[in-house]
């Protein structure tokens, strides 16, 4: 009896807010692409900002996401080399004076003034802008011709995730355990270099 009175109210509690149909992230589309000065990865992500993210920002404090791209050669005699890796940092805020969004994208992380000195700024007049802007990932260097080869097809493993290590830190105290600050996709694939048009 008491077990069915528990199963009951158990029943009747709402879902967590992550539950309620919110997809994960997912790595919708990835490209090698073979241009002069080099071998480049463009990729695309699919995902939703969860309301309590979108809150976070509207109290004007930034978030911070991280895509990273590894490529291997496939060796039959041992396991794969990697032959190239490179990131990307992106960080999000909202500029309460002006209305706008900022993004800020860096190949180092973006911590402080000094972090500031070697990214692209960017802004937008929608969050929706500034976050279609971090999901198409372009351009991400890979390296030379020389040094990644000529094989036909390339394994490359991307990931994309938001970094909840750079919030402050009360903020990295309240999100252990709450999903809807786990934003992440991974994805290999072996895939063809392109000749850039």
């Amino acid at each position: 009896m008491f077990l069915l009175v528990w199963a009951l109210l158990l029943a009747c509690l709402p879902a967590p807010a992550a539950a309620q149909n919110r997809p994960g992230a997912a790595i919708t589309q990835m490209r090698l692409e073979q241009a002069d000065d080099g071998v480049y990865l463009s990729a695309g992500v699919q995902f939703e900002l969860p309301s309590l993210v979108e809150e976070v920002l509207d109290k004007g404090i930034a978030i911070y996401f991280v895509a990273e791209a590894e490529m291997y050669q496939e060796r039959w005699y041992w396991t794969d080399r990697k032959v190239a890796q490179v990131t990307r940092h992106m960080r999000l805020a909202y500029q309460p004076l002006t209305r706008r969004w900022r993004l800020n994208v860096s190949p180092v992380p973006i911590t402080g003034a000094a972090g500031f000195g070697i990214s692209l700024n960017q802004n937008f007049d929608t969050l929706g802008d500034a976050l279609e802007a971090i999901k198409r990932i372009g351009r991400l260097r890979m390296g030379d011709v020389a040094e990644i080869g000529d094989d036909p097809l390339h394994q490359v493993t991307f990931r994309f995730r938001l970094d909840t290590s750079q919030l402050p830190r009360p903020f990295q105290i309240g999100v252990v355990g709450q999903a809807d600050w786990n934003i992440s996709a991974e994805r290999t694939a072996k895939l063809a270099l392109e000749k850039q048009r």
